[in-house]
C-alpha cells in the first residue's frame, strides 16, 4: 500500500488480504514492468504453454482486478477462476499474482501503456 492511499482503498486492500486476495496496484507494477521491460530477452517457455483463457486471466491479474472481478469478466464461477490463476502460477513459476505480473511484463508477454 502507498501512503497517500485513501481511506477507503486501505478499507478495500484489508478486505482483499483478509481474504487470502491479493493485492496489486496496476500503475506501480506497469512502472517497475517499463524498466525491466526495457531489456530484450527472450520469452520464456511458460509463455507458450499457457491457454488462451490462462492468458486472459493473466491480463486479467496484471489489470488488478480480483478472482472475484476475473470471474465476473469472464462469464466463470469464483472457482473456476481460482483454478485458472493457479494454472498461471504454476505455468510462471511464480509463487503468487505478483510475482506472475511481473514475469509477463519482463517477458513482454504484457506491454506496458
Amino acid at each position: 500500500m502507498l501512503k497517500r492511499a485513501a481511506a477507503e482503498v486501505l478499507v478495500q486492500a484489508v478486505r482483499l488480504v483478509a481474504r487470502s486476495d491479493s493485492l496489486l496496484f496496476p500503475a506501480a507494477v506497469r512502472g517497475l514492468a517499463a524498466e525491466y521491460g526495457r531489456r530484450a530477452a527472450p520469452a520464456p517457455a511458460w509463455v507458450g504453454r499457457l491457454t488462451g483463457r490462462e492468458a486472459d486471466v493473466l491480463r486479467l491479474m496484471a489489470a488488478g482486478l480480483t478472482n472475484a472481478e476475473i470471474a465476473g469478466r469472464l462469464a466463470v464461477g469464483p472457482a473456476t477462476a481460482k483454478t485458472h490463476v493457479a494454472a498461471v502460477l504454476a505455468k510462471t513459476g511464480a509463487r503468487d499474482r505478483t510475482q506472475a505480473v511481473i514475469a509477463a511484463y519482463e517477458s513482454g508477454f504484457i506491454t506496458p501503456g
